[in-house]
């Protein structure tokens, strides 16, 4: 009986999957014509004589012109759903009509068969319904179980795919270390200078290759939508020798004229990420060198200024080599694409470079565009805006004076510290062998020690001023054990700072370190000027011995940071508005961070809890995970640090309903006569977007408060904020929806819009049907005006969607 009863389920499972399959090929286009033809017949040649020969108005014909719309709706979608709806609508009208003018033309039912025609329409119409809804809910509920596997998978895969690309950077970054490292005791002896040729030969080949690795670290990164940028003030000069160090020499050995020309009314120093700048033209340029056999490649840097502080500069890398062909260009920035694969076969390279290039102009603001005529050369040009720093012209730049063996000059230690004493621990004995080389000079007294425990040991019988300390160690990690030197009873090093030094490229890790409680963060392969610089900065004072240049250099840096000159008017908001973090560095507003609390702990909204991590948190474990607004003293500290470099601060606040934000800020600001706060009534990209505006006002005119705070109530009211609910998981998880409520919208596939109203959220529609089908709606209800919509500017706000979705959902947007 058992077997019988599991053979009969398995049978009805397999019914299931075929009629699942085939609604599924029905909506891909497959049977949809079949459906058609069998909703013409029923309409047009079975519905008009049945509604006469079954008694007319007073048979149960009607029921099934019902039932006929129902199954149009049900089984047909696009515009012929609608078309059948009206052909059915005018089907039944015109059945009325006839009949009402000719009532000879209806079949009379006798009573008996009335009762039974009637019961039996409305149990046949029933059972079809019951049937067929009962049918559409499990291929809903199929479709969302197959969505969230599919969601796992992803999540499972980035997570693999994020752990092999740390785990590839820290092996390879290594030995890259040990290379780097000792190339650099080579360049600060007394050789030769065909010796220190070579020895910068292969300090440019070492930093290529570091270049690869980031750019397969960054694929990885940007797949995830994880890339972040790092805003910094750089001097542009140094940035352009960097980069002639690096390549004047490659295309020397090619054969190829290599040269570069910078606008002599170039700022000196400009405000952006100079990282990804750098990676930008690194990877132009390389690839420039890589496919041109003969000729000249040239660098050409021109700088317009665009008002309020700002710059735009554009960036030609220029070749003589093959060219692109034209149908090749659309195609170009494509991932692991490579233009000519024949005839380019025997040239290395990874086949990422201009797709990283074309994402990294993207995330930050810039254009860039391609020259190109096949077999005679390249131009790419990137424009990039910016601020300015410092508006001292560069001046000529000379490229004789770049090169690398005429710029040479002798090492000279940034300052000398005989009896400070330093603990350096790493489990790699060449990377021992090459933090204490590079420190040698400064007279520093170094101990080493190979693992976590030897540390532990050490540490317990002297006392270092600053420890160095490796992340990935065995047994014991460096997290571990600096959590063991800060705990450790009798240790003679629990406040000693201690310094990470890691393998793991990102700026993710600074945050991590940071809340383990390193003092400072230093990536492998190590910057000896950098070493020196954070090791001047912990090494308590009366042990350092500063040379009269570094004191000179020391005490004006010190003069100059003092002397910085403060932002008229500073605008601040909360981690909760949700812009990205590109855009709030590149605007300058400072963000206080709310604090999540989950049963793992307590975190910091943006920074260690994202929106996706906590969605799959409460969806995995189905615990609550809530969040909290900073307290009075929180906001106190946040306007005393940011007041240090600003006149007057406005803060933008989340609405004043949804959490007690306002009303600590508010209270915060009353310790200051220069804090003002303002409620946003939004939240999320709202928030964002009101913030921006107050930003874009300051900049015009700072010193107008009252002006400002009116612009930004007229704008608030024309922001419209609004969420979409996929899934009320989260709401139920809040406890903002009860159980009862959840079930039922997820068992009919129900989609609360929340929409944001005089500072409260509140129910604004209710969309019922598939992810893809609820998604294009909601996108057509958002943008249903369009000559409202501010179109300079986009944010999609999103968590515990995938990326590829989220490329889809942006498409179908724009």
């Amino acid at each position: 009986m058992k077997k019988k009863l599991v053979s009969l389920r398995k049978k009805r499972d397999q019914l299931r999957e075929r009629l699942f399959l085939l609604l599924k090929s029905q909506t891909a286009g497959k049977h949809r014509a079949l459906y058609h033809i069998l909703a013409t017949i029923w309409t047009l040649f079975i519905m008009p004589p049945a509604f006469f020969y079954g008694g007319g108005i007073y048979g149960s014909t009607p029921m099934w012109f019902i039932f006929s719309a129902i199954l149009v709706s049900l089984t047909i979608s696009g515009l012929a759903k609608y078309l059948f709806l009206i052909l059915d609508a005018l089907i039944a009208l015109g059945c009325y009509i006839v009949a009402y003018q000719h009532p000879e033309l209806t079949t009379a039912l006798g009573k008996t068969f009335s009762y039974v025609y009637s019961f039996g329409s409305i149990f046949l119409i029933s059972l079809i319904l019951s049937a067929l809804i009962t049918f559409q809910v499990w291929v809903y509920r199929r479709e969302a179980e197959q969505s969230r596997d599919k969601s796992r998978e992803i999540d499972e895969l980035n997570q693999s795919q994020n752990r092999f690309f740390s785990s590839m950077s820290h092996e390879i970054r290594t030995p890259i270390n040990t290379i780097i490292g000792l190339n650099e005791m080579i360049l600060r002896e007394d050789i030769s200078d065909e010796v220190a040729e070579d020895a910068r030969n292969i300090q440019s080949a070492s930093k290529i290759l570091l270049s690869l690795i980031n750019d397969i670290l960054d694929m990885s990164k940007m797949a995830s939508g994880k890339m972040d940028l790092i805003p910094v003030a750089y001097d542009v000069g140094k940035m352009m020798s960097e980069l002639v160090h690096m390549f004047w020499m490659r295309a020397h050995e090619k054969g190829l004229r290599f040269s570069i020309d910078v606008d002599p009314s170039m700022p000196k120093q400009l405000f952006s990420d100079e990282v990804r700048i750098r990676q930008i033209l690194i990877n132009l340029l390389n690839n420039a060198i890589k496919y041109t056999k003969e000729g000249a490649v040239s660098l050409s840097v021109h700088c317009r200024k665009t008002g309020s502080g700002k710059a735009l500069v554009t960036y030609s890398v220029e070749d003589t080599g093959i060219g692109i062909r034209k149908e090749s260009i659309p195609l170009l920035f494509d991932a692991f694409k490579r233009e000519d694969e024949e005839r380019n076969r025997f040239i290395e390279g990874t086949g990422l470079g201009l797709s990283i290039v074309k994402q990294l102009v993207g995330l930050l603001g810039g254009e860039i565009t391609v020259n190109s005529v096949y077999m005679k050369g390249s131009t790419f040009i990137v424009s990039l805006e910016q601020e300015i720093v410092d508006e001292t012209a560069i001046g000529t730049f000379q490229l004789e004076k770049q090169t690398p063996v005429s710029d040479r000059k002798h090492y000279h230690q940034r300052f000398e510290a005989p009896d400070a004493r330093i603990l350096i621990v790493d489990d790699n004995e060449i990377n021992l062998l090459v933090a204490k080389k590079l420190l040698r000079d400064t007279k520093v007294q170094t101990d080493t020690a190979g693992s976590g425990k030897e540390c532990l040991r050490l540490t317990q019988q002297t006392h270092y001023d600053v420890i160095l300390m490796d992340h990935m160690m065995p047994e014991m990690d460096g997290i571990a054990c600096l959590a063991a030197i800060r705990e450790q009873s009798g240790g003679l090093c629990r406040e000693t700072p201690v310094i990470a030094l890691t393998a793991n490229a990102g700026s993710e890790n600074q945050l991590l370190y940071r809340r383990a409680g390193f003092d400072a963060y230093l990536l492998k392969p190590v910057d000896a000027a950098l070493l020196e610089e954070t090791l001047m900065q912990l090494l308590p004072e009366d042990l350092v011995q500063l040379g009269l240049e570094n004191m000179l250099v020391s005490d004006y840096d010190r003069i100059v940071r003092d002397l910085e000159h403060r932002v008229p008017l500073l605008i601040t908001t909360e981690s909760t508005c949700d812009l990205p973090k590109s855009q709030l560095a590149a605007l300058k507003i400072p963000v206080i961070p709310y604090r999540v609390f989950t049963e793992k702990g307590v975190f910091t909204d943006g920074l260690e809890a994202e929106g996706d991590v906590l969605l799959r948190y409460m969806t995995r474990t189905h615990k609550l995970a809530k969040s909290h607004e900073p307290s009075v003293s929180d906001y106190e500290a946040f306007f005393a640090h940011h007041l240090s470099h600003a006149q007057h601060i406005l803060h933008i606040s989340m609405a004043k309903h949804v959490s007690n934000g306002f009303a600590n800020a508010s209270e915060a600001a009353l310790a200051f006569y220069n804090v003002r706060v303002l409620n946003s009534s939004h939240l999320s990209s709202g928030l964002g977007l009101l913030a921006i505006a107050a930003k874009n006002s300051a900049d015009t005119d700072p010193s107008d408060m009252d002006r400002i705070l009116e612009q930004l109530r007229q704008k608030r009211r024309q922001i419209q904020t609004s969420f979409l609910m996929e899934r009320t998981d989260f709401m139920y998880y809040n406890g903002r929806m009860s159980e009862l409520l959840h079930r039922f919208c997820s068992s009919f596939h129900i989609h609360p819009i929340l929409v944001m109203k005089h500072s409260t959220m509140k129910v604004g529609g209710i969309l019922v049907g598939s992810r893809d089908r609820i998604r294009d709606t909601y996108i057509k209800w958002a943008l249903h005006t369009p000559e409202t919509i501010d179109t300079d500017t986009l944010f999609i706000t999103y968590a515990g969607i995938p990326h590829i979705e989220v490329e889809e959902i942006r498409k179908k947007v724009l």
